[in-house]
């Protein structure tokens, strides 16, 4: 008698369990910065949970054969995804998340004294949630330094402590880690029955003019990200146009260019400065191309960074695509708030050397 072989079993065949591949599920999956880093570590990604429309079309356009969860997290019930995903307890590899991370942000800090209570701050609990149902081998959690004081950051580790988890806290600049661009951040590392150490720094930076020096012309270069174009007053031109070349700042601008507002005011003094060819970025934020927003203007042209070039500060591959059904600064607010490739990569491969399933990738 001969048995068909269904597609329960041939999942079971191909799945990343029975290959040894290792396994991690990406929650807060944002436009995918995380997802691509551990892929490009050697992980196979399961699942992603993202309830924001437009992140998760930029995500699946990029990720197509993840499961990509669209719900609200807070929804979502682990035992179910575990469920559908054939998994059990202690299979799963590597649990991943960036909590929303607007709340604890030091400029929202500076401007609002309430932001301790925005409500996606209470997000960070979600990982313990899906931990205590999956249990993996390891948890890695990226946020901003703000979050390190925050009781419901010092709760975490101390619940996921009670689990058996050995927790490592460190704040990392991206720019130790090939991004080409200076991001502090905060990166959590939790092992079951196992201490996991932070990535080694790479010995040489990536400079600004070695990321996006050899782009086309804005405008005609083929790609969306790149030619979509920016419209400004002549007096903002002309301001622009005054500011010296290469990391020049508004301060440096004498005469009628400068603004009024500026004048008047002596904070916040990256904003209409230049990008230096030779070091790196400072941090691509979701003002990333707007110039009154921060440090973003072209190192030599008269106008703000590309999208593309923005995303490959944040140390995303050429080809990453970027929805723009919503127009630009939706879709930059997207880039600025990923977690840059680079980084994620070298955490993933950390992760996997410190747990002996080191992958040749």
């Amino acid at each position: 008698m001969r048995f068909g072989v269904g597609p329960a079993t041939i999942f079971a065949m191909t799945s990343p369990l029975a290959r040894g591949t290792p396994t991690a599920i990406d929650l807060f999956a944002g436009c995918g910065g995380l997802t691509h880093g551990l892929a490009q570590a050697g992980f196979s990604i399961l699942a992603a949970v993202e309830v924001d429309e437009l992140a998760a079309d930029t995500y699946q356009l990029n990720h197509p054969d993840v499961l990509l969860v669209r719900r609200d997290i807070r929804k979502v019930r682990p035992d179910r995804l575990m469920t559908r995903l054939r998994l059990r307890p202690k299979q799963l590899t590597l649990l991943a998340g960036c909590p929303p991370c607007q709340g604890f942000s030091s400029i929202r800090r500076l401007n609002k004294s309430n932001a301790v209570d925005d409500p996606r701050n209470d997000l960070v609990s979600q990982m313990l949630k899906f931990t205590k149902k999956f249990v993996p081998k390891a948890i890695m959690m990226e946020n901003v330094p703000g979050l390190a004081n925050d009781e419901r950051f010092v709760s975490l580790v101390s619940q996921l402590e009670k689990l058996g988890y050995r927790c490592t806290e460190l704040i990392l600049d991206a720019a130790h880690y090939g991004v080409p661009q200076r991001r502090r951040r905060l990166v959590l590392l939790a092992g079951l029955g196992v201490r996991l150490s932070m990535p080694d720094t790479t010995s040489s930076r990536t400079s600004v003019r070695q990321t996006i020096a050899g782009l086309g012309a804005v405008g005609t270069s083929g790609d969306p990200l790149h030619d979509v174009t920016e419209r400004r007053s002549a007096t903002i031109k002309r301001l622009i146009a005054s500011i010296p070349k290469d990391g020049g700042s508004r301060a440096q601008v004498r005469g009628g260019d400068g603004l009024k507002c500026h004048k008047e005011f002596d904070g916040f003094k990256d904003v209409y400065g230049r990008i230096a060819w030779d070091g790196v970025a400072p941090t691509i934020t979701g003002g990333c191309v707007n110039p009154s927003k921060g440090r973003f203007l072209h190192p030599n042209q008269n106008r703000a960074i590309t999208l593309r070039e923005a995303a490959l500060l944040q140390g995303f591959p050429t080809g990453y695509r970027i929805s723009l059904k919503r127009g630009k600064f939706p879709a930059a607010g997207l880039i600025g708030n990923a977690l840059p490739p680079p980084l994620a990569r070298a955490q993933g491969r950390k992760i996997l050397e410190d747990l002996g399933l080191a992958v040749r990738v």
